[in-house]
């Protein structure tokens, strides 16, 4: 059933802008029934006025994993200013975070990739699940020049990890477009971005990068790309196969 709203979903939004992709998505399943996730990056900046433009009830949330920079907050505050909207916070289970420090210390995710992806689903992963049992859909700011691991991204998908339709609005954009957009809009965005920083994540795994890297190359520095996800955006090998069938 899931799938044939996929191809339902995906027709109804070929050839769209991205701010009618993102009012057709919202209008589709009602404002209640999906959700913006953001982590106040530009993308989701974008799609975050793409949607209070369209319907200032519009939902979004986002995954506080209490690790993430000052300035993430500064610029949540901004945008709560701006457009009066509620954002919800998503927050991880105390005793879960406060068990896998005691275990493994507060810098695990410096020590191996297994460590790294348990927090990243103790901080991320397992909050996100309770909210989209909420929703029927969810919005991302995913683009496909952003890392090896999202050049197959579609506008919308089948999640295989959480059952549930997302829709990628600006899945064909560049980062230019991006700055273009949110220039133009005057939308708040992470002053971050004015020294260095691409992608911004949890303070202890992010950091600026050289003019000429890649996009994410300052998250999770010291894994290799094809490692580079926190387990939101999980693609498995089964199935990229199957889509591609």
């Amino acid at each position: 059933m899931n799938s044939i709203r996929v191809s339902e979903i995906t027709a109804s939004l070929q050839g769209l802008s991205a701010p009618d992709k993102v009012a057709k998505a919202i209008d589709y399943f009602g404002f209640a029934k999906i959700a913006l996730a953001t982590s106040f990056s530009i993308e989701d900046q974008a799609i975050t006025h793409m949607a209070w433009m369209h319907n200032p009830k519009a939902r979004v949330f986002t995954l506080d994993t209490g690790r993430v920079f000052q300035e993430t907050y500064d610029v949540m505050q901004q945008t709560k200013e701006a457009y009066s909207i509620t954002i919800e916070e998503c927050v991880p289970e105390a005793a879960e975070v406060a068990s896998m420090v005691e275990e493994k210390g507060p810098n695990l995710f410096y020590e191996s990739v297994g460590n790294r992806h348990l927090c990243c689903d103790i901080r991320k992963v397992r909050p996100l699940r309770k909210k989209l049992a909420s929703v029927k859909a969810w919005i991302t700011g995913q683009r496909r020049d952003q890392s090896v691991t999202r050049s197959e991204l579609e506008t919308v998908e089948l999640d295989p990890q959480f059952a549930i339709i997302k829709i990628n609005p600006l899945a064909d954009w560049t980062e230019g477009q991006v700055w273009e957009y949110i220039k133009k809009n005057e939308v708040p965005f992470n002053r971050l971005y004015n020294i260095g920083f691409r992608s911004i994540g949890c303070a202890p795994c992010t950091r600026a990068v050289n003019k000429g890297d890649d996009i994410r190359s300052g998250r999770w520095w010291w894994e290799s790309p094809e490692h580079k996800e926190c387990g939101l955006h999980q693609r498995p090998a089964s199935y990229e196969s199957t889509r591609k069938a």
